[in-house]
């Protein structure tokens, strides 16, 4: 899963020390790279930008890396990485800096800090899920479109309209094809032929974290 947001972020006091955390959605070790370096240039009077991300690997598992910049070695990046993992995310890449407060917060300290402000830039993120949907498609009159719309619109379907003088062509990308064809029979009394219009490859928001946890959202 993947966040829906392009950008998140938090940020946490621990005995004077500041952790800001940022997390972006990115496609390639590439991207997130460059969101390092944009942080590493907004914030340059920061002792440290530790970092961790999971990217998509085509025809193969995803790539992971993680830093822990000058922070005591698997104090924070890894950490990172983990909480990123437990979701799980993929394509999302997390920086946490950190302004140093003057009080060590020794290994324990660091570990849970960092994992903290990652976990707080996520709660209450929307997760989406690239997904194969089937089309169905209708088409109905102009005086009689919107009418169609709003009732798909109203049980969460995203459809999309072709105006042509003949009509309106309705394309309707959704796992619940039954469920299509049941309202627009009903909606038409029957009139209106729903066929299948192929596939398309769709995010769809599918769970939120809540927690530290990805819940399920309601279908």
């Amino acid at each position: 899963m993947l966040p829906e947001s392009t950008s998140l972020s938090a940020e946490i006091t621990i005995k004077r020390s500041r952790f800001i955390a940022r997390i972006d959605r990115v496609d390639t070790d590439e991207q997130a790279r460059a969101v390092i370096a944009e942080v590493r240039s907004a914030m340059p009077d920061a002792r440290h930008h530790c970092t961790a991300f999971i990217v998509p690997s085509e025809g193969a598992l995803p790539i992971s890396r993680s830093s822990d910049d000058g922070e005591p070695s698997g104090t924070a990046g890894r950490p990172m990485l983990d909480v990123l993992s437990s979701v799980p995310l993929v394509g999302a890449v997390a920086v946490v800096t950190r302004y140093f407060g003057g009080t060590l917060l020794g290994t324990g300290g660091l570990v849970r800090a960092y994992s903290q402000a990652v976990r707080e830039a996520l709660e209450g993120a929307r997760l989406a899920q690239r997904t194969v949907l089937p089309v169905s498609l209708f088409t109905v009159s102009h005086a009689e479109a919107g009418r169609y719309i709003a009732e798909l619109s109203g049980r969460g379907h995203e459809p999309e309209m072709d105006y042509d003088g003949d009509g309106v062509r309705v394309s309707v990308a959704s796992l619940d094809v039954e469920g299509v064809e049941a309202l627009v029979a009903r909606l038409s009394q029957g009139s209106v032929e729903v066929v299948r219009g192929g596939e398309v490859n769709r995010e769809v928001v599918c769970a939120q974290i809540r927690d530290g946890r990805a819940v399920p959202l309601a279908q």
